[in-house]
């Protein structure tokens, strides 16, 4: 990166192997001229396997619809997304069975 003596902006790639300052429009020879592309990365969603979620998430006393089991995994995460001039969203409780690993959210 260089700057501009005269005002202090930064110099952009010109015609050749030149650099002009967008402010003033003063230009400037260049030895070497790299230009590199910042793209967007994208990041993959990690899930968590079975076993991390056994060993971090803590065990409720929870009554399972589908196997009948007393005790299930319990964690909060935000669903949804505000929109303008909306009021935060709220936290949904979610389960999962220690036996059958069925899920559910708490309803109400």
């Amino acid at each position: 990166m260089r700057f501009c003596d005269k005002c202090g902006a930064l110099l952009m790639p010109g015609k050749g192997k030149t650099l002009s300052c967008p402010s003033c429009g003063k230009r400037v020879k260049a030895e070497k001229i790299v230009i590199k592309e910042a793209g967007e990365k994208k990041h993959a969603k990690l899930k968590k396997a079975p076993q991390e979620i056994k060993a971090t998430e803590p065990i409720v006393d929870a009554m399972c619809e589908k196997c009948g089991n007393k005790k299930a995994f319990w964690w909060t995460a935000q669903v949804g997304a505000a929109g303008p001039g909306a009021e935060e969203i709220p936290d949904v409780e979610f389960y999962r069975c220690t036996k059958c690993n069925n899920t559910w959210r708490k309803s109400g």
